[in-house]
């Protein structure tokens, strides 16, 4: 343990945390029991709060020790990350706009509000909402991953010798103080703590760039030593222990599974929480222009993984890499607050992605199916008990799952999310659509890919061993979810043919053409534009 790391990470640590409990009177409402007001920020984020605010809910703590770990443990795979979030602001900055319209004009908290209200199906609604819920799972425990990985490397999580509990108190408090600040000042914690989190990842990430490499010899001895190790064979697989470059089948893997992230990446219920609460489309359409100088941010966390090679760094975990070429490289004072820097990371995400699935519980499950009409403030305390219940369970999650299979389990998260996309995203462009072809198309992509992720085993982890098969009718090896969401689409596709021949009822859509064009509403509601 450095005391001097430590007690830096712990002061930046305990300003963040007073930011979080603070953040409750930023800009205060007149009534904060709706779910307008604590999940949403009151929908009045401008275009930087809501810039720091997507940036601190996409790039998260796990990407901060994931990506690099990735190229550290095998090298081009890890790239894959800074190809889809490229191709992802286009995709994003064709529908975003269109959803933040129609929800801002009828009051949708959620996407699967909007999915309720455009093909008036309430199963179709339900089963975005437990998608969504179920997809985010994994993504709150991996953060708490990666604060574990920040506070092993500090000393003060992980050892061996101790009983479980003292163990995992770090954490544990860690835990106490997101949920606190979480269910005090709700999406308005995490927008504020974001500036202080973006700020101290692309200070430490520039530093790291620059110092580290300068250290070992600049970047020409970093791939040289890269080279030579990655050549060198694994004595447990007989395989070299990584490229730089993909091999043979290994192309259609890298682009399939960068096709399916960048499909997926806005669909996540934490991606359209922080959307839904810009102030208006224009912020939106700002944003993505924008958002992409945090691929230029992972480019650079990417090499990172392979000047850890180069400077020798060894352990057990590739997600604690990154934390510990900043432990053994940076002096003691700035080595905290590299450290902190992650923590902060997995603050705000976990609190974003939390408050997204409560969200969809409380409005698309207790709303719609328990209490028809439950009062905003009923709305309110239901989501945050459930936000509470969700940093638990990822907590439970995190403590009795092995780090590598829960990986894997988030490796799921992607497969399930795409099968929401073609009611979400289709839903914002066509009505053609039918109801029943989308629920059918989407149970027959979530079971499809469930099943072939679970066949996937390694020696390692056994069932759910990967996110990668064989492509039906191709025979090359890409990416589950791209290929269950490839099904689901043909599926809703013919079934929808059928459907609309055998005269099957349609919903009720209540949204209008003008609903998804808008710049804003006046306050009674009423979609306008500007002249």
């Amino acid at each position: 343990m450095n005391p001097i790391a430590l007690g830096v990470f712990l002061l930046i640590f305990l300003i963040v945390t007073a930011m979080g409990f603070l953040a409750v009177r930023w800009h205060p409402a007149a009534d904060e029991h709706t779910l307008d007001e604590w999940g949403l920020g009151g929908r009045s984020f401008g275009t930087w709060v809501t810039w720091f605010l997507l940036g601190g809910d996409l790039y998260t703590a796990y990407i901060f020790v994931a990506v690099p770990g990735a190229v550290y443990a095998g090298g081009w795979p890890g790239f894959f990350a800074i190809a889809y979030s490229t191709l992802v602001y286009p995709l994003a900055f064709t529908f975003l706009p269109r959803l933040w319209s129609v929800s801002r004009r009828h009051g949708y908290v959620t996407t699967a509000d909007f999915v309720r209200g455009r093909f008036g199906s309430r199963a179709l609604s339900l089963a975005v909402a437990l998608t969504g819920m179920l997809a985010t799972m994994p993504f709150v425990a991996l953060q708490l991953v990666g604060l574990r990985a920040v506070l092993d490397v500090l000393g003060i999580g992980g050892g061996s010798g101790a009983s479980p509990f003292v163990r995992d108190l770090p954490l544990l408090t860690a835990f106490g103080v997101l949920a606190a600040f979480t269910l005090s000042s709700g999406l308005r914690a995490p927008a504020l703590i974001s500036v202080v989190k973006d700020t101290l990842i692309y200070v430490v990430v520039v530093v790291a760039i620059v110092y580290i490499p300068l250290r070992l010899g600049g970047f020409t001895h970093v791939f040289a030593e890269v080279r030579q190790t990655f050549a060198r064979v694994d004595p447990k697989t007989g395989t070299p222990r990584g490229a730089l470059v993909p091999e043979g089948q290994g192309y259609w893997t890298y682009a399939t599974v960068v096709l399916g992230s960048a499909l997926a990446l806005f669909a996540y219920p934490h991606a359209a929480t922080a959307t839904l609460s810009s102030q208006s489309r224009e912020v939106i359409r700002r944003n993505t222009t924008i958002l992409p100088l945090y691929s230029l941010l992972m480019g650079m966390l990417a090499l990172l993984g392979f000047t850890a090679v180069a400077a020798g760094v060894k352990t057990s975990s590739p997600q604690t890499a990154v934390p510990q070429l900043f432990e053994n490289v940076f002096p003691a004072w700035f080595a905290g607050v590299a450290l902190a820097a992650i923590g902060v990371a997995a603050l705000v995400p976990a609190a974003v992605m939390s408050i997204a699935a409560a969200n969809l519980f409380t409005r698309n499950v207790y709303r719609e199916f328990v209490k028809r009409d439950a009062t905003a403030r009923q709305e309110t305390r239901v989501s945050k008990t459930v936000s509470l219940l969700v940093k638990a369970g990822a907590l439970v999650f995190v403590l009795t799952l092995d780090d590598t299979v829960a990986v894997n389990y988030q490796l799921l998260a992607g497969i399930w999310i795409l099968q929401t996309v073609p009611a979400l995203v289709g839903g914002l462009f066509t009505r053609s659509l039918h109801r029943w072809a989308l629920l059918t198309g989407w149970a027959v992509g979530m079971v499809y890919g469930t099943v072939t992720a679970y066949g996937v085993t390694s020696p390692a982890q056994g069932h759910f061993g990967g996110n990668a098969a064989r492509i039906p009718g191709i025979g090359a090896t890409g990416y589950i979810g791209l290929t269950a969401f490839a099904l689901n689409v043909l599926v809703t596709l013919v079934l929808t043919t059928v459907f609309r021949a055998a005269g099957a009822p349609e919903g009720t859509d209540e949204t209008e053409p003008s609903d998804y064009t808008a710049d804003r509403c006046d306050p009674a509601g009423r979609a306008t534009r500007r002249p």
